[in-house]
């Protein structure tokens, strides 16, 4: 049989849970506004990832762009080219 109690004892996640709220009830509130905005900002703010992909994808686009230009000129100095006519 089990005991009555032991469902009425604390997990140690539970107590440390506990712990750590009262650690922040301690804080004072610009302390905690501060971590807060920090957390924000960190959350928020442009990585090296995406600034690279970004510029992958502008790149990419540039290329595209000059490529379809110079095939169609390169094509249409061909076509105005004709090997028949001296």
């Amino acid at each position: 049989m089990g005991r009555k109690d032991a469902s009425t004892s604390r997990t140690p996640v539970d107590q440390y849970r506990k712990q750590i709220g009262k650690q922040d009830y301690k804080k004072t509130r610009p302390m905690l506004r501060a971590t807060r905005l920090k957390a924000e900002a960190k959350k928020t703010a442009l990585g090296m990832k995406e600034v690279a992909l970004v510029l992958a994808a502008i790149l990419v686009f540039l290329l595209a762009f000059y490529a379809f230009f110079y095939l169609n000129v390169s094509n249409e100095v061909d076509l105005d080219l004709d090997p028949d006519e001296n």
